[in-house]
């Protein structure tokens, strides 16, 4: 299949759909507000490279675990809270928000390898009380908050 390249780096290519196939991708088109196929067919795309990282478990990436969650359960919110601690590692921030007297969406900040995340996320979404929620990952990495403190960057003071 041939190949060209714009001048931001873009590959064009050629793909054939059946009929029916295009007409599903146009209303795609329409009802997400795409600028074109071509938005539309690369987000599907990465979705799928995405999917198969996850997968295979090796790729660091960066994500969201959504939680939707009845706060009158008791003592949900202390394992929640316990599992972010335990995985402070992948766990880079957390904030939520009240929905009702007991329904509550919270959305954590996670990065690390694939197929860990999607652990973390298996332990927090199978908890009593857990509502709904998913993982959602990207093939992105976070540059660091800080950087590690290491024995060669202290010095002993006395």
């Amino acid at each position: 299949m041939p190949k060209s390249k714009d001048n931001q780096g873009v590959s064009r290519i050629t793909v054939s759909l059946p009929a029916a196939l295009l007409e599903d991708l146009d209303r795609l088109v329409a009802q997400r507000g795409y600028s074109s196929r071509s938005q539309a067919v690369t987000e599907v795309v990465n979705a799928q490279i995405v999917e198969s990282r996850r997968d295979l478990g090796n790729d660091v990436m960066v994500g969201t675990i959504t939680l939707h969650y009845d706060r009158s359960v008791r003592g949900l919110q202390g394992k929640l809270a316990d599992l972010q601690f335990q995985h402070i590692d992948e766990v880079i921030s957390s904030f939520h928000v009240q929905l009702s007297a007991n329904q509550v969406l919270e959305v954590i900040l996670v990065q690390g390898r694939g197929r860990r995340l999607q652990d973390i996320a298996n332990q927090m979404l199978s908890r009593r009380g857990v509502l709904g929620g998913r993982l959602e990952l990207h093939a992105a990495v976070m540059p660091p908050i800080q950087l590690p403190v290491t024995k060669s960057r202290t010095r002993d003071v006395t």
